[in-house]
């Protein structure tokens, strides 16, 4: 097998292994989905805590699938809140709430933790830059198709 095919593979399956313990730790420890995670925390990183569905379907990195049902359900639970937008009767905001922030500042140990022994615990710096360097360079020419 050619080597960087062997890379890829490696890649996809370190992803998914820390991926799916990360996952099963916030579940364990707050019932959290690590979708919902995701969403919250994308929420909690854009300006005013708050993006339009589409931008907020762009920005999550796990899964777009089922994305509404997420937000319903956040929603009834109480962790996020749709707001109107005013002279755009087609879209809305979708708004991180007091108790999303708590939930997702419970959830940041857990995450750490897990992403501190299972992956950052592996790289010395050097490692970490190289890392930075490659797949920031694999992410910008994955994008740049859908920038034109």
């Amino acid at each position: 097998m050619d080597v960087r095919f062997k890379a890829w593979r490696t890649f996809l399956q370190a992803h998914a292994l820390v991926i799916s313990t990360v996952e099963r730790r916030l579940e364990a420890g707050l019932g959290l989905p690590f979708t919902w995670y995701d969403v919250l925390f994308q929420l909690a990183e854009a300006p005013g805590a708050r993006l339009r569905m589409h931008e907020l379907a762009e920005a999550v990195l796990l899964s777009r699938s089922g994305l509404t049902r997420s937000v319903d359900r956040l929603e009834a639970a109480g962790l996020v809140s749709r707001q109107a937008i005013p002279g755009d009767r087609r879209s809305t905001h979708v708004v991180l709430s007091d108790a999303g922030g708590e939930r997702l500042a419970a959830a940041y140990p857990i995450v750490r933790r897990a992403i501190l022994e299972l992956f950052a615990a592996h790289l010395d710096d050097e490692d970490a830059e190289t890392l930075i360097r490659i797949l920031g360079r694999v992410r910008d020419r994955a994008l740049a198709p859908h920038e034109k």
